[in-house]
């Protein structure tokens, strides 16, 4: 995640704002950083990937003080008013910013208890309408920007003198693969499904960190489970305990299993769906999917008792995974952050308010209105510029 540096002056884009528009403009590109421009001398790849130019060679679009650079940006030269000497230490770098993008992957129960009543639908229908609903679903409207999977878990068991066992191969899962843009995949495989028995809860979760561990995000991407179930967990080798003690035994083993999955770098959020007492393992498993001690700590952990209540369960949860930390390519000053200006979707921002500067000088945060402006659009840019001599390559 990259930003610009040095130069606070604004300047048009001649493809905007020039009638009729250099020849060039809105040919398309490749805007990631380091593609091979594929835009001619003169323009470089704006942020919505179409050539683009602030100036010319030899107009005086940048004005004095200014001079034209050969991918069509205005560059301080040193000559204008009050200028400061040329630092070329300090080039001027135009790039565009992009959040950290989550990887997700919903580990949603399909036990037969999910067919319960739940408001004027029952609970298995409620989740799949929070998740993919064609309009507000929250894969639907965050799949440009989470890699999303999703995995369904339940088992049928058998008796075994005396014991509820799990049938072998325990858990039962059915998944897609984690991928951008998966809302069709997850969504037809959530209309093809209907809720069957157990809840191996422990099982499933390990299943999913060794998921991870074979097929693990991308670099930069931060792996998260989201865990949604409807009640106390079963396991595998005692799949419905007749008694509290048992039943302790199996909290305790998905609790190990949310520390396992922590341990190996894999944050676990715990949604419960229903109004089934549950004491404190919510709590318990919110705790070790965050790393704090299962008894003592405070993470978040969250309880749905109705359909509304779900989908804005599930959008805080996924929202807030989204990050609004942009990494600078070079450190800067604290003294000299308020003397920054940046923007997001051209929209400038006030420091301390919209945006701040870390400690490190080394990242920016988003603020209030400004982290939900760079989370509401699919394709949002970030652009900053700090005085030459502040920044450091």
């Amino acid at each position: 995640m990259l930003t610009a540096a040095c130069g606070s002056k604004s300047f048009g884009s001649l493809c905007a704002n020039q009638v009729p528009p250099p020849e060039a403009c809105n040919t398309a590109c490749d805007p990631s950083p380091g593609a091979q421009t594929e835009c001619p001398m003169g323009f470089h790849c704006s942020a919505d990937g179409k050539c683009d130019t602030l100036c010319t060679q030899k107009g005086n679009e940048c004005g004095d003080g200014y001079s034209c650079t050969p991918d069509g940006f205005c560059s301080s030269d040193g000559g204008g008013p009050g200028d400061p000497p040329i630092d070329m230490s300090c080039p001027a770098v135009h790039v565009t910013a992009t959040p950290t993008t989550p990887t997700v992957e919903l580990l949603l129960d399909q036990s037969g208890s999910m067919t319960a009543t739940y408001g004027n639908t029952d609970r298995w229908n409620a989740m799949r309408n929070a998740l993919i609903d064609p309009t507000t679903g929250v894969v639907k409207t965050l799949a440009s920007k989470v890699v999303f999977g999703a995995t369904l878990y339940s088992n049928k068991s058998q008796d075994v003198n005396g014991t509820q066992v799990g049938i072998a191969p325990c858990p039962t899962l059915t998944s897609r693969p984690r991928a951008l843009n998966n809302f069709t995949a997850i969504q037809q495989m959530l209309q093809g499904a209907s809720p069957d028995e157990d809840t191996p809860t422990p099982e499933s979760i390990d299943a999913i960190r060794a998921s991870f561990a074979a097929n693990p995000p991308a670099p930069g991407s931060p792996p998260i489970i989201v865990l949604a179930t409807d009640g106390l967990p079963d396991t595998c080798a005692d799949a419905d305990p007749p008694t509290q003690a048992r039943q302790d035994a199996a909290n305790a083993a998905s609790v190990l299993a949310a520390q396992r999955a922590y341990t190996a770098g894999i944050k676990l959020f715990f949604l419960f769906v229903g109004d089934d007492q549950a004491g404190t393992h919510p709590q318990r498993m919110a705790n070790a999917g965050a790393g704090l001690d299962p008894l003592t700590g405070t993470a978040p952990f969250y309880v749905a008792t109705n359909p509304a209540q779900l989908t804005a369960a599930f959008n805080t949860i996924i929202g807030g995974v989204l990050s609004c930390d942009l990494k600078l390519n070079g450190h800067v000053d604290l003294a000299d952050g308020p003397s920054g200006n940046v923007t997001v979707n051209g929209v400038n921002l006030t420091y301390g308010t919209d945006w701040m500067l870390d400690p490190d000088g080394l990242t920016i945060h988003l603020l209030g209105t400004a982290c939900t402006m760079l989370k509401s659009v699919a394709a949002s840019t970030v652009d900053a510029t700090f005085p030459c001599g502040t920044v450091i390559f």
